[in-house]
């Protein structure tokens, strides 16, 4: 009987955490929709903080967040937070929509693509 009380709290336990985090990513998405990207901001740093033991959820709260930065106007962390999700999450849904805002922003002149790095042996 111990074991089985155990159990019910520690899922609802994890229930709770599932309903806070859905909570505050649609509060973002929200906040999102009526322009106010601070709230955003505060929204998804909060989702961030539920969501440690969900990473599948880490694109999706990324590209929110780059989209906010590209209405905020500031496009070179918008593109390195894109950047972000292409190199840690290239097989995801979510890199192919940074991959598309990346080429958005270079076809307006607000960001262009770093030139390939030329790396060489240090001389002895």
């Amino acid at each position: 009987m111990r074991t089985l009380i155990i159990l019910a709290v520690a899922l609802a336990a994890t229930g709770c955490t599932r309903v806070s985090l859905d909570h505050h990513l649609n509060n973002a998405y929200r906040a999102y929709n009526e322009g106010d990207c601070a709230q955003v901001a505060l929204e998804l740093s909060q989702a961030e903080r539920k969501s440690r033991s969900r990473s599948y959820l880490q694109p999706e709260i990324s590209l929110l967040r780059g989209q906010c930065l590209e209405r905020e106007s500031l496009f070179v962390d918008a593109a390195q937070t894109y950047q972000f999700i292409i190199t840690r999450y290239p097989a995801s849904e979510y890199a192919y929509r940074a991959r598309a805002r990346l080429q958005t922003l270079e076809q307006l002149g607000h960001h262009s693509p770093a030139p390939a790095v030329k790396v060489s042996p240090a001389a002895l």
